[in-house]
Formats: C-alpha cells, structure tokens, sequence
C-alpha cells in the first residue's frame, strides 16, 4: 500500500527552551532562517507524502500562522516589489497541512492515536518534531522508509541508526531478532532509555512508517505514569513479528536539546549558499 499520509507530534511543551518556549513553540526556532518544522514537511513533501496532520496542544497554535497567509506583510512586500521575501513568507510546501490538538499530555502514543480519523485506515509516515534530518542528494530518510515498508510487504518500519552508547541510553534501542539484508533487521521489541546492558547499538531517531494496526496497538499499550508512548504500541506489534528496523542514510540533528539545534544551525547554514563562506571564515577566526 502507498504511503500517503505523515503524522508529526509537536505538543510538547519543550522545556529545555525556556523562557523562549513559553512565548514560541520550539518547532519554530530557526534553523539559519528556516523553522525547524519546515525542514521536517519539506522531508515529507520530498518522500511523496501527499497529507500531513500536525498535532499541537493549546498553546501552540502560533504553528498554524506558518502554514496562513500573512496579509499585511503580503501587502507591504508586494507594494515594495520584494517578491524574493514575499516567495519566502508565502512558500508552498506541496503537501496539504491540517492540525490536530492534543489537550492533554498524556504521550506520543495518544498524540499518534489523534491521526487515526486522519489515517483513514492507510499506513502513516510518523515524524518526530524534534528531529531534522539533512541527506543532501540521498532520498530523504521518511523515502528510505517507506522503501523498506514497501519491500517488506507492509511491516511496521522504525528508523534507525548506529549511535554512541550516551545517545542510545536516552532514546530507544532495537531488541534485534533476525538480520535480513544490510539494512533491515526484524525486532522483537524496544528498549526504551535503557539503564542496563544496550541489547543492540540501533537506536530508533524519530522516523517511522506504521501500519494501520498500530491504533489498536495503541489502545491496547500499558499506560505509565499517565502517558502512552509509541514505542509500547510498536512493541505489541514486534510481538508478533511485523516490526523491522531500518539503518537510514542522513545526519540526524536532536533540535530538542540545545546541543543539537546548535550544531543543526551550524552546520545548515556553513551549506548555505549565501551564508557559508562568510560563515565559515568567521568560524575559523574564533580563539
């Protein structure tokens, strides 16, 4: 089955942000001069997705304002003739955008259970907010994917990579059951923020293709401490032996943490066109 449609969480309240994340959701801080979310609807633009739902919370509708006209800037920059700024306050993403709200914090889990309606009873990409991830001329990592659901006959599929030992121990790590070829490994479960021994160096970076079963996975998953989370849900289907993980391709940047929306601003804008070089020898000047 086609992978048409993307589900992005953003209602998290980003914490690690404030003060400026009690006035602007953290999906917005730019990356030179790009949102983050735009990177992440670009990546879903350029895999085929046709229909994206973004999940914020209540104090977040300010995303909504990146996706709507902007009349009066509009008027002043046509009246100016800028039609460069105007192409950029008015980018066209390819994909249609709707939003759901998640009301209450209660997981990844339930925020991905809002898009069943929206899923429609098709498989979904699922994109982490926090996550940015550049390819360069490779497909993009949401592409990688769903190739891998294709050529797995429409197993659930979780993006990952080979990480270090501090990265893995807060993110979660592939229970690995069977290699199948240089890129897929079936699971038979995740280990979220493990404490003890990693059972495996794959580490799922926030990137996933589910089947349309993962709804009931969800409604079925262990509630702790008040949240569901996602990984519980895909655990009940790795039960069953219809989880692979996938080795994506592309510089993975954690834009939830400071260091990593760091080095994503860094290192997105010395690839700039306009900004590199001039960037790039103010670096080398730095003592």
């Amino acid at each position: 089955m086609t992978v048409r449609k993307a589900i992005i969480p953003c209602a998290g309240f980003g914490t690690r942000f404030l003060p400026i994340t009690k006035v602007m959701p953290k999906e917005l801080l730019p990356i030179a001069d790009v949102p983050a979310l735009s990177h992440i609807i670009k990546e879903a633009a350029d895999s085929g997705i046709e229909e994206v739902l973004v999940i914020i919370s209540p104090q977040k509708k300010q995303i909504k304002k990146l996706f709507k006209p902007n009349r009066s800037l509009n008027s002043l920059l046509l009246k100016r003739g800028d039609r460069e700024s105007f192409a950029l306050a008015n980018e066209q993403y390819g994909v249609s955008v709707s939003f759901a709200v998640q009301r209450k914090m209660n997981g990844n889990g339930m925020a991905v259970r809002l898009g069943k309606r929206f899923a429609g009873g098709e498989p979904v990409a699922v994109m982490f907010g926090d996550d940015v991830v550049y390819t360069g001329e490779d497909s993009p990592v949401t592409k990688q994917l769903i190739n891998a659901y294709k050529a797995t006959g429409g197993a659930s599929i979780v993006g990952c990579q080979r990480t270090s030992e501090d990265i893995a121990r807060r993110c979660g790590v592939m229970i690995a059951s069977e290699k199948t070829c240089d890129k897929l490994t079936r699971i038979s479960g995740i280990e979220e923020k493990p404490k003890g021994e990693l059972p495996s160096n794959l580490v799922s970076l926030g990137r996933f293709i589910l089947a349309p079963e993962i709804f009931d996975a969800i409604d079925r998953a262990k509630v702790t401490d008040g949240e569901v989370y996602l990984t519980d849900a895909i655990c009940i289907l790795a039960e069953r032996g219809d989880v692979y993980a996938c080795e994506f391709e592309g510089r993975r940047y954690d834009v939830g943490n400071k260091e990593g929306y760091l080095e994503a601003v860094v290192e997105y804008s010395l690839r700039d066109g306009k900004l590199g070089d001039g960037f790039r020898k103010y670096l080398d000047n730095i003592k």
